[in-house]
């Protein structure tokens, strides 16, 4: 029997390039959303809960941390 993948599959935006920038990785480690930093994958986790990753991403799509 084949064990399954439980590793985290982290991922980036879309708009991330490898050249350096600065970005952050996703990844759903349930119950929660983990939120990393890509330059150091093994550095500090942040953990929000479904709810709040949601309204997070709901007010960045809203321009609500534009700035001014």
């Amino acid at each position: 029997m084949t064990r399954p993948n439980v590793s985290p599959q982290w991922r980036k935006s879309s708009h991330s390039t490898d050249t350096g920038g600065e970005c952050v990785e996703v990844a759903e480690l349930r119950p929660a959303i983990g939120i990393r930093d890509s330059k150091n994958p093994d550095g500090p986790v942040l953990l929000l809960p479904d709810n709040h990753w949601k309204a997070l991403t709901r007010h960045i799509k809203d321009g609500r941390y534009d700035p001014a």
